[in-house]
């Protein structure tokens, strides 16, 4: 069975990640992209029609939707696909409230629709590498984790990531990577600590936050993101008992996407030497340092996930709770930058 598929949006979310990702999953078709860029669309999608959106939701044609537009939209989109009786992926950020989230997840339980959230940041090469590196136990038990997203770009762009106070600034873009990583590898946490605030002159939303993340058995997770960083520190700063993980650079996949790649193509998902981790551990008295490889990177695992998660009903490869968990500590950090206070999780 061939699962047909409608795009809702064709910015950088839909036209870089989804819309390639789809069309390189054997299983999934896409038939239809709601766009205001037609002649992008029939210029990267040939037999792929640019229609309305209430034409996808109201076609028995469509079996799922995907939802890649601005963060307040995702909401009621994902509602109104939910309702129409498609299966439905939603970009990250899920949605700008919390309440929102289990709203959409109590709906999609409802209509027994499967309901995922675009958290391609999992299947990053330096994430899964650090991942395998912990469940081998080759840091010992982690008590220090500190996670950044840092960009140099001084200037304020006319687009709606930067001019979007509600639901637009960093917080919502890159925190919603960096928490679902922490959150992945930690679980909920019990304390949220957080400034959030915007550096550079007419930015509408914030720009920067510093994060941090307590956990009952020690466990401090440090979040942090900047826009005006010309040399970025470390992308992964982990701190174990037995040995420390420490990784510069960005995923490349992104990358490999915009020039054209798609999984499969030779090169897809590694990485340059200079950004393979480095594992310092205490070994024959003394600290021996090694560059250690990185795992592939691996963003197809999403839809193929997708794709087993509506046909064989299989977990999809990220639960709508997980993403929910994501937003709930968006929210306490606000709070906690608004009310300048460490507060509770739950």
């Amino acid at each position: 069975m061939t699962i047909r598929v409608g795009l809702i949006g064709y910015g950088l979310a839909g036209s870089v990640f989804h819309a390639p990702l789809i069309e390189a999953t054997p299983g999934l078709e896409l038939v239809g992209v709601v766009t205001s860029k037609r002649a992008q669309v029939e210029a990267e999608l040939p037999g792929v029609r640019v229609v309305e959106e209430n034409e996808l939701l109201e076609s028995a044609n469509i079996d799922l939707m995907v939802v890649a537009t601005p963060n307040r939209l995702h909401y009621e989109q994902a509602r109104r696909a939910l309702l129409a009786g498609k299966h439905v992926v939603v970009d990250k950020p899920f949605t700008l409230r919390s309440a929102e989230a289990e709203k959409l997840i109590r709906m999609a339980k409802r209509e027994k629709r499967m309901l995922s959230v675009f958290h391609n940041r999992r299947w990053d090469h330096d994430f899964l590498t650090l991942k395998q590196c912990m469940e081998e136990g080759r840091l010992g038990p982690v008590h220090t984790y500190r996670a950044r997203f840092d960009r140099y770009r001084p200037a304020v762009k006319e687009r709606w990531k930067e001019q979007d106070a509600a639901g637009g600034g960093t917080l919502y873009d890159l925190g919603s990577h960096l928490i679902d990583q922490a959150l992945t590898l930690f679980g909920e946490p019990d304390t949220v600590w957080a400034e959030v605030r915007s550096q550079r002159d007419g930015a509408a939303a914030p720009d920067w936050f510093h994060m941090v993340l307590g956990y009952d058995k020690g466990v401090r997770v440090i979040l942090d993101s900047g826009s005006v960083v010309a040399e970025p520190g470390p992308r992964f700063e982990v701190h174990g008992t037995h040995g420390s993980f420490i990784t510069y650079g960005a995923d490349r996949q992104e990358e490999a996407l915009k020039a054209g790649l798609r999984p499969g193509d030779s090169g897809w998902g590694e990485n340059r030497t200079e950004e393979r981790a480095w594992l310092t551990k205490f070994e024959s008295d003394q600290l021996q340092r090694e560059q250690i490889p990185s795992l592939r990177g691996q963003y197809e695992v999403f839809y193929q996930g997708i794709r087993d998660a509506i046909l064989a009903k299989a977990r999809p490869p990220v639960a709508p709770q997980e993403a929910a968990r994501a937003i709930r500590v968006i929210e306490r950090a606000l709070d906690s930058s608004r009310e300048k206070r460490m507060v509770p999780f739950k």
